[in-house]
């Protein structure tokens, strides 16, 4: 039989790679008290880059959670069914610690290499990071209550995956979800209906009544909600099971048929006189809660990274193997461009996201630093608004790079695309973000200070960074009537924080390039698509950095 065609000019899987071996992680991992994870960070990351765990996110994609409302008999269930490799997924995140190791360990440094986990095992599949950064996120809202963490905190912290509804005091860990959106209120809590009564049977028990709009993953063994109690809007810690064995009476009433995040479940719920034990006091839910969301934000701002650098990792990879008009992709000057674009995005992002898990190490554990803390308040704010909205675009550039192929299914950039604009959606979408920046600085004008210490820190460095430095100094004395361009504001915030910290933590190229892309004035900087930097700029040194290493990536 003749050969109808041969497969010619198609580079070859990327597979077997170390996830890990990205300098700018790495750098930042050192440069903020956690070298001593690198070890089992590149464990991770070859886990992260191998066949097997690029099968398990397939398969999980592909085949989403089912929800089983009642039984054959008619008898309701409420339970979730999931793939068998999202519980390989989860297993060994919760192995690795990245659900909340840094509250065992209490080692300087953990919250760090917990995020550079989280940065590189997110690669697989994003959908399972949603479980497991609420669980991080969960400890020190609990906190709050003292006799509560004493009880949950072990196994919130427990390194066993222990799935299955059972009572959560007799599992050998736990894993924690957050429930809070209602259909009438979204970001705006204080507008939930749900109410809570006290039962009378003392030890803080109340029986909750009411529905949730987005309840994620909602097979987790216990959630925090929040409900109007009689003293006002309080947190509620809620377990699936009752310690009599007995179903709470949380009701799943469908699932959410979402653009992407496929592989985790999404739940309209219903509490029909749930039980729930108070967290904190009555009235105090948005304070006891926020502590959670804070946490949470700096995931989504990890997550965002952690597919920016993806999307570079595929790209560099098809472009570098992909040849047309006589030469390979990578080795076009316009596509060299938008590569290196691409690749100082994904920096930035990096270089922010671990920057501020270095601020929760030093702001919120033993000896705790307060001028971390106020800068971690701030930058949080300004880099979660501004890296997860940079995110769709970095993704749709980069499987822009792969034509008509990045836009099929099996390439997993539509999968990469499709989970992008989650993270600025997700605890609070970018006018919440923008708006929680300006309240933070008009509450705590210490904050303004704290930021400036970290960017004035690197002042001479670049004389276009000291400039846009500058302008934020006389854009931020009067924050009177700036919620109009509040956006426009904490833009520049981030960018400049960006631009500081390369500087300070980065390569000195991408630094060149980012504030000759990005702090350029009067048009002489990049332009507002990708591609688009000035001459001048190294991207060979930029591409040598960020191109993947091992595994089947080479340059023939």
């Amino acid at each position: 039989m003749p050969t109808t065609h041969e497969v010619t000019n198609q580079p070859p899987p990327l597979t077997s790679y170390d996830v890990a071996a990205y300098p700018a992680l790495l750098e930042s991992l050192r440069a903020h008290g956690a070298g001593w994870a690198e070890d089992d960070l590149h464990a991770l990351g070859l886990l992260a880059g191998g066949p097997q765990a690029q099968e398990w996110a397939r398969c999980v994609e592909e085949q989403p959670p089912v929800l089983r409302t009642h039984d054959r008999y008619g008898h309701r269930t409420d339970e979730v069914e999931f793939h068998p490799h999202w519980h390989d997924l989860m297993r060994t995140a919760v192995e690795h610690g990245l659900h909340a190791a840094p509250w065992r360990e209490r080692t300087p440094g953990a919250h760090v290499a917990r995020a550079a986990k989280l940065f590189v095992w997110g690669q697989t599949d994003a959908g399972h990071l949603c479980p497991v950064s609420m669980t991080y996120a969960a400890v020190p809202a609990l906190r709050t209550s003292p006799g509560l963490a004493a009880s949950y905190e072990p196994l919130l912290t427990s390194a066993d995956y222990d799935f299955g509804l059972r009572p959560p005091t007799t599992k050998s860990g736990l894993i924690a979800g957050m429930s809070m959106t209602e259909k009438q209120g979204g970001s705006d809590v204080r507008a939930n209906t749900t109410r809570a009564v006290p039962t009378g049977d003392g030890d803080g028990l109340y029986a909750l009544t009411g529905h949730k709009w987005f309840t994620s993953a909602p097979m987790s063994d216990v959630f925090l909600t929040l409900a109007q109690a009689p003293g006002g809007l309080s947190c509620f810690l809620v377990p699936r099971v009752l310690p009599d064995g007995t179903r709470n009476a949380i009701r799943l009433m469908r699932l959410k048929d979402k653009l992407g995040n496929r592989s985790n479940a999404s739940a309209e719920i219903e509490y029909e006189g749930a039980v729930g034990r108070l967290v904190g006091e009555e009235g105090a839910g948005v304070k006891t809660i926020i502590k959670m969301v804070n946490m949470t934000r700096l995931d989504c701002a990890l997550a965002t990274a952690g597919g920016m650098r993806l999307g570079v990792v595929q790209a560099l990879h098809h472009a570098g193997h992909r040849r047309a008009f006589g030469s390979r992709l990578a080795d076009q000057p316009l596509m060299t461009n938008v590569l290196a674009d691409l690749a100082v995005e994904a920096e930035a992002a990096t270089v922010a996201s671990m920057r501020l898990a270095g601020a929760v190490d030093r702001g919120e554990t033993g000896g705790a630093d307060e001028q971390e803390a106020l800068f971690r308040r701030i930058g949080l704010a300004v880099t979660k608004y501004w890296v997860c909205k940079r995110g769709p675009a970095h993704a749709a550039e980069a499987l822009e790079c792969l034509g008509g192929n990045g836009y099929v299914e099996e390439s997993g950039m539509p999968r990469l695309y499709r989970e992008a604009p989650l993270p600025s959606i997700w605890e609070g979408s970018g006018n919440v973000a923008a708006l929680d920046a300006l309240r933070a600085m008009a509450r705590r004008p210490e904050t303004v200070e704290a930021y400036f210490a970290e960017v004035d820190a690197a002042a001479g460095a670049d004389a276009r960074l000291d400039a846009a430095i500058g302008r934020l100094h006389k854009e931020l004395a009067d924050l009177t009537a700036v919620e109009y361009r509040a956006r426009r504001v904490v833009e520049s915030m981030a960018l400049v924080l960006q631009g500081a910290l390369l500087h300070r933590h980065g390569d000195a190229a991408v630094a060149d390039a980012f504030c000759a892309g990005r702090l350029g004035a009067d048009g002489d900087g990049g332009g507002l698509a990708f591609g688009t930097l000035p001459p001048g700029v190294d991207t060979a040194a930029i591409l040598a950095r960020a191109r993947p290493t091992g595994g089947s990536y080479g340059t023939s």
